[in-house]
C-alpha cells in the first residue's frame, strides 16, 4: 500500500466560514465537490503557495463543534483499511464505506481517539 495524500482535513458545520479563514491565510480552492455519499457531504480542496492542502468538508448532519481529522489517500483501500483495523481502529460507518464513482473511503477512528479520513481514487481504466 502507497500513501499518494495527507493532510489535515476539518469537518465543520460550516464551510464557507473555514474557507474564508484560509483563504486568508493564503488558500486557494481547487475543487468543490457536492452531493458526497448519505451524508449529502459537500467537499472543498485548499492549497496554498508552498504546496500544502487542506480538505474542508461539511456533512449534511448536526454536528455540535467541527472536527479535525487526517486525510490519508492510498493505492489500495483495502489494505489499508485491514492494517488500521489490525491496529484497533473502528469504521465510523460501522461496516459500511462511502463508494462514489471516482472514490472509496471510511472515516476510521483510533483507540485513543484521532481519526483518519482513509481514501482510494479510482482511476478509469483507458479503453
Amino acid at each position: 500500500m502507497k500513501i499518494t495524500t495527507f493532510n489535515p482535513q476539518i469537518i465543520t458545520k460550516d464551510a464557507e466560514a473555514v474557507e474564508k479563514l484560509f483563504e486568508e491565510l493564503g488558500f486557494e480552492k481547487k475543487h468543490n465537490p457536492k452531493g458526497i455519499g448519505d451524508l449529502d457531504v459537500t467537499g472543498i480542496r485548499m492549497k496554498d503557495a508552498n504546496g500544502f492542502h487542506l480538505d474542508i468538508s461539511q456533512p449534511n448532519v448536526e454536528m455540535p463543534q467541527d472536527v479535525t481529522v487526517i486525510r490519508m489517500n492510498v493505492d489500495d483501500f483495502d489494505e489499508a483499511y485491514e492494517m488500521l483495523i489490525a491496529h484497533g481502529f473502528k469504521n465510523f460507518y460501522g461496516d459500511q464505506t462511502v463508494n462514489m464513482k471516482s472514490s472509496k473511503s471510511a472515516i476510521m477512528i483510533s483507540p485513543t481517539g484521532f481519526a483518519i479520513n482513509l481514501v482510494q481514487h479510482i482511476k478509469k481504466e483507458e479503453s
